[in-house]
């Protein structure tokens, strides 16, 4: 068996197999989900939201000083809410902190127009019945995908930007004019 050489470090040496180790753990650790990294960031993170079905708007923060604001994610909660049926689902912070992200991403300031938030399994099964589009184990009965338009940006950049991102599902729809974002895995469609 071949033996390596040592590499020194500035607190002693380490061996090429610890530095490969350490070097492939980081490498997936930057891989992994970076909205999960963006959510530990201290600063405060707000969502403005425009839902195009019941006419709510809300500007609210969810999260502050590395941890989630209740009374904001029940908001978000309640304006993402099923508008057919009513019922209301938790919506997994990790979509919040990829919507947030992909604002920042763009610079913009204006509310998402909302155009699908959580589905209820009913729901979801009737658009299905409507349309072959719709998956039947959308991440939007588990509050983990929305369909979002940006006014005042164009629906292609919008696109480009969520896919810059690598955190999740994709999906391009330009007629009627919006896209979808999921924290599953990362993915695209049009």
């Amino acid at each position: 068996m071949q033996q390596f050489p040592r590499l020194s470090t500035a607190r002693g040496r380490l061996s090429r197999r610890r530095l490969l180790h350490v070097g492939a753990a980081g490498a997936i650790g930057l891989l992994a989900a970076p909205h999960v990294a963006l959510a530990r960031t201290s600063k405060a993170k707000a969502l403005s939201l425009y839902n195009l079905h019941t006419g709510e708007r809300i500007d609210t923060e969810f999260w502050f000083q590395g941890r989630p604001v209740p009374e904001g994610l029940r908001e978000i909660d309640r304006v993402l809410r099923d508008h057919r049926t009513g019922d209301v689902q938790a919506i997994d912070p990790k979509l919040l902190h990829l919507l947030h992200a992909l604002r920042h991403k763009l610079n913009a300031r204006q509310a998402y127009h909302v155009i699908s938030g959580y589905r209820s399994p009913a729901t979801n099964a009737k658009l299905r019945q409507r349309s072959n589009g719709v998956a039947k184990k959308s991440f939007h009965t588990r509050g983990m995908a929305i369909d979002i338009a940006l006014p005042g940006c164009d629906l292609r950049d919008l696109h480009r930007a969520a896919l810059d991102l690598q955190a999740g599902g994709v999906g391009y729809y330009p007629n009627p004019g919006f896209i979808h974002v999921d924290i599953g895995p990362v993915r695209h469609w049009s």
